[in-house]
């Protein structure tokens, strides 16, 4: 079972950050996972400047690899929604809260009775760093 890392235990400078996972070319699956272990904790979390700086800069380097050898995603729109909220362990509230929205259209929106809008649409692939069209079915 692969250990998830917290946020909190994570360094606050660039540094410490390199120190922990050196920035460098991802060249195969194992790397990609590594890499992908260092991001997922930072996403969504208010970072520092230094940690902006890492988390940039990896993910600059996750998406060279990804871009070679990862096939695009077939998941879409609220499916994928789904899988990123519970991959982050966000609920539908936390969702209305990112949308800055009534709760309860976090709810509808997760139900399938509302569609997302183009600004609910924006913020979504700022928070997640996805491309727009990702959340459109």
């Amino acid at each position: 079972m692969k250990t998830q890392l917290a946020f909190r235990s994570l360094p606050k400078t660039y540094q410490g950050l390199v120190e922990m996972h050196m920035l460098r070319p991802v060249r195969d699956k194992v790397e990609f996972e590594n890499a992908l272990e260092m991001l997922e904790p930072m996403a969504g979390h208010k970072l520092n400047r230094e940690q902006e700086d890492y988390f940039d800069a990896l993910s600059t380097l996750v998406e060279a690899y990804e871009r070679e050898h990862v096939p695009p995603s077939e998941v879409k729109g609220i499916e994928l929604l789904r899988h990123l909220l519970e991959a982050n362990d966000m609920s539908a509230a936390d969702l209305a809260r990112l949308l800055g929205c009534d709760r309860s259209l976090g709810v509808r929106i997760m139900n399938g009775e509302r569609q997302l809008t183009i600004p609910h649409i924006k913020k979504l692939a700022e928070r997640f760093g996805l491309p727009v069209e990702v959340f459109i079915d």
